[in-house]
């Protein structure tokens, strides 16, 4: 902006300014659109902050997930740097969490960080760019797949309450222990809107596998993340991030849980993959006729998760649909049935054998496929297929996510987007 006297002089521009409006470019009906973001996508994938900004995506959005927090020895373990060890849980990375100095061209706000700053890395990033979108929340998911193996223990009743403590240190109060000159007491205060909780799985097997005390302990565990919460203040967010397997719902008790929650994001994808023999849909919004599974994985598509949820009381409006921005692929696959149910091991990745980005796999122009009844699509050439949402599948997806009445959707997670953010601006359309 700049302004002018009666005489047509014109002052210096200023700084530019962006506002963030309800529509039309972000879930007009307020509906949430929330993304994860990786700890460790701004080294090999080399997607920053400032890519949710230039993309367009961030006018899109209400709420991003930072992953993620490690859950260790019944605390949020904050201020680690080291390889993540998925066999003790052990890990972290705290240079990219709030160490990092970035430089003018990388940063959100266009200045580059300084030596003496308290606060760098990611989470100053996520900071400024709250600055350039007003509205947009910020929070903090812990554990994931590889960082849940101390959640079983942090929940029993003799640990939970000093960990949630230790928790809301961390990343609503924001006091960070110092490391490379950066942290100390408030240094990343008002980062984090706040707390996601991604335990893989309660009473369950994920990288490992939970105990039946779980099932109660859950529930526990997140009103403490309730109370401690409104203690500090009014508004502050607690999600969860929950398996779509019946198999994950069942062992947990959601209508007691859900009314400690803002929203639950139910992870409506991974149903598929090449740990199967045969190929099949990843992220099939129902169930698929012709699919060969059996036992509780015939039960394995969306809609099943979302009706267990409602099944069992929790409102709709608090529900997220997932998507994820990546396929599941084998390859070695037979040609009967354009390669859908049909041997095959795992294809190809870029980063893991059996998986790639959307932005990887809308490029290679082979021939599509579309389940419409079960609401799937995948690609073959004749050897290689890979399972996957499309823009043209997502618009049904939010259409679905209309006609139930739920709160949102939710995706994992940005880099697997093109440069255009054509999945995230599908979604954010898709939801107006």
């Amino acid at each position: 902006m700049r302004a002018r006297d009666s005489a047509g002089n014109a002052s210096a521009a200023s700084p530019t300014l962006q506002a963030r409006t309800a529509s039309p470019d972000s879930g007009g009906d307020g509906k949430r659109v929330i993304g994860y973001f990786t700890q460790w996508g701004i080294y090999g994938r080399d997607y920053q902050v400032k890519d949710i900004d230039t993309s367009g995506a961030a006018a899109y959005l209400t709420h991003i997930n930072y992953a993620f927090g490690n859950v260790r020895n019944n605390r949020c373990e904050v201020g680690v740097t080291q390889p993540s060890d998925p066999n003790t849980g052990a890990g972290g990375d705290a240079f990219a969490d709030y160490g990092k100095a970035f430089q003018a061209a990388e940063s959100v706000d266009g200045v580059a960080d300084t030596w003496d700053q308290p606060l760098r890395g990611n989470w100053n990033q996520l900071k400024e760019l709250k600055a350039r979108h007003p509205g947009l929340k910020v929070l903090i998911s812990l554990g994931g797949w590889t960082w849940s193996r101390g959640f079983s223990e942090a929940a029993k009743p003799a640990n939970r309450e000093a960990f949630v403590a230790s928790c809301i240190d961390a990343y609503i109060h924001g006091d960070l222990p110092v490391t490379d000159g950066a942290g100390g007491p408030g240094a990343a205060a008002g980062v984090f809107d706040g707390i996601d909780i991604d335990w893989e799985y309660p009473a369950a097997c994920g990288l490992s596998c939970g105990t039946p005390e779980d099932r109660e302990n859950f529930t526990a565990l997140l009103a403490e993340f309730r109370r401690q919460l409104d203690a500090v203040r009014p508004g502050l967010l607690l999600t969860v991030a929950v398996g779509a397997g019946i198999d994950k719902i069942e062992v947990t008790d959601p209508a007691q849980y859900a009314p400690y929650l803002d929203y639950i994001n139910v992870m409506t994808y991974d149903f598929h993959g090449a740990w199967d023999p045969v190929t099949n849909h990843h992220s099939a919004l129902f169930a698929a006729e012709g699919d060969p599974s059996t036992g509780v994985q015939a039960t394995y598509n969306s809609d099943a998760a979302i009706r267990a949820f409602l099944d069992r009381g929790v409102p709709a409006s608090k529900l997220n649909l997932g998507i994820g921005f990546y396929g599941r692929g084998w390859t070695n696959v037979g040609g009967a049935n354009n390669g859908l149910y049909q041997s095959g091991s795992a294809a190809p990745g870029t980063y893991e054998s059996g998986i790639e980005d959307y932005k990887v796999l809308a490029q290679l122009g082979w021939s599509g496929f579309t389940d419409a009844d079960a609401g799937a699509h995948w690609i073959y050439n004749g050897t290689t297929f890979w399972s996957y949402d499309d823009p043209a599948l997502i618009l049904d997806k939010m259409a679905y996510v209309e006609a139930m009445g739920l709160g949102g959707a939710f995706f994992w997670e940005f880099s697997g987007d093109d440069a255009d953010a054509t999945l995230v601006k599908t979604i954010g359309q898709g939801l107006d």
